[in-house]
């Protein structure tokens, strides 16, 4: 099923916590940090974990890069 929290930012959807993993939706523009990808729950697709959650200005570049590709697709 849905993880216990999704994440939104102004109204867009770009991952949740699952099973106290961090995962966001993976874009061709979050791909360039290397990230693993971790499925949410299952038959759910693949997403990526962020696992540094310390280093705040790379999680930030993260979720911007993320919010940049998903927005694309609209």
């Amino acid at each position: 099923m849905m993880g216990e929290y999704l994440l939104y930012y102004k109204g867009e959807l770009l991952g949740g916590i699952y099973d106290g993993r961090v995962l966001i939706k993976i874009a061709e523009t979050n791909k360039k940090f290397g990230l693993c990808a971790e499925i949410p729950y299952k038959g759910a697709k693949p997403m990526f974990m962020i696992e540094d959650l310390d280093e705040s200005e790379k999680v930030k570049a993260i979720i911007f890069e993320t919010l940049k590709g998903l927005t694309k697709k609209r």
